[in-house]
């Protein structure tokens, strides 16, 4: 019996042990299912502060990171523009994302993110964040998604990835948008999306990178280096 009570406590403690590490973002389970791709990158906001760049490049080893730039038809991350700049200045292929709003029309949101964001044809395409609320309806949402995602290609000659949840892919995206890239959010596990195929899978959001001071979501592209290379450089 004390034998027993031990081997559980050691493994209690454990899983305590191991608790504690993911929360701080020393390790990640999802690292597990995301090791054998070799192309990452990161996703940052004005939340995780100052980054020194030249540290981030320096240091580590990513292709890639979006950054957050507009959100709805009037805010602008205050870390962009340093971000954008002092990204590319260190060698970083940039992209940037916008937060979508139900609050005001697509075409509104397209003009301020085209108003924020360089046009620049070596930037990864833009991004549209969709993670709304779930009560919305539904071809509405679609409508005001396809505005904003027209009107981005129109003016940076790309098409638009489209960054989902489960929740919003399954209520507003599954059945449609069938010619957009799909980025997935999952921190638990290895993403599905039945038949549909991701581009872009964000597997932790509690990243541990030199450079920067806070946790930042990392994320893996779905194919080799020289497939990122065709599709992006």
């Amino acid at each position: 019996m004390k034998r027993k009570i031990l081997i559980i406590s050691i493994i209690l403690c454990a899983l305590l042990i191991i608790g504690v590490l993911e929360y701080k973002g020393i390790i990640w389970h999802n690292d597990l299912f995301s090791m054998h791709y070799e192309v990452k990158g990161l996703d940052v906001s004005h939340h995780q502060g100052t980054i020194d760049w030249e540290i981030v490049q320096k240091e580590n080893e990513f292709q890639f990171v979006f950054m957050k730039a507009t959100e709805g038809h009037d805010f602008i991350d205050h870390q962009f523009q340093t971000n954008w700049k002092e990204a590319r200045k260190n060698g970083m292929l940039t992209g940037a994302y916008h937060f979508f709003s139900m609050r005001s029309s697509g075409k509104k949101q397209a003009e301020n993110f085209i108003q924020t964001v360089p046009k620049e044809p070596d930037s990864l395409p833009p991004v549209i964040d969709l993670e709304i609320h779930l009560n919305h309806d539904k071809e509405d949402v679609r409508r005001q998604l396809k505005e904003m995602a027209t009107e981005m290609e129109k003016h940076y000659g790309k098409k638009p990835i489209l960054y989902v949840t489960y929740d919003t892919y399954h209520t507003y995206v599954e059945g449609f948008f069938k010619d957009y890239d799909l980025w997935i959010r999952d921190v638990v596990k290895f993403p599905t999306l039945g038949d549909r195929p991701w581009i872009f899978w964000q597997y932790s959001n509690r990243g541990r990178v030199d450079g920067i001071d806070t946790y930042v979501d990392i994320n893996v592209f779905h194919g080799d280096l020289e497939q990122f290379n065709k599709s992006f450089r």
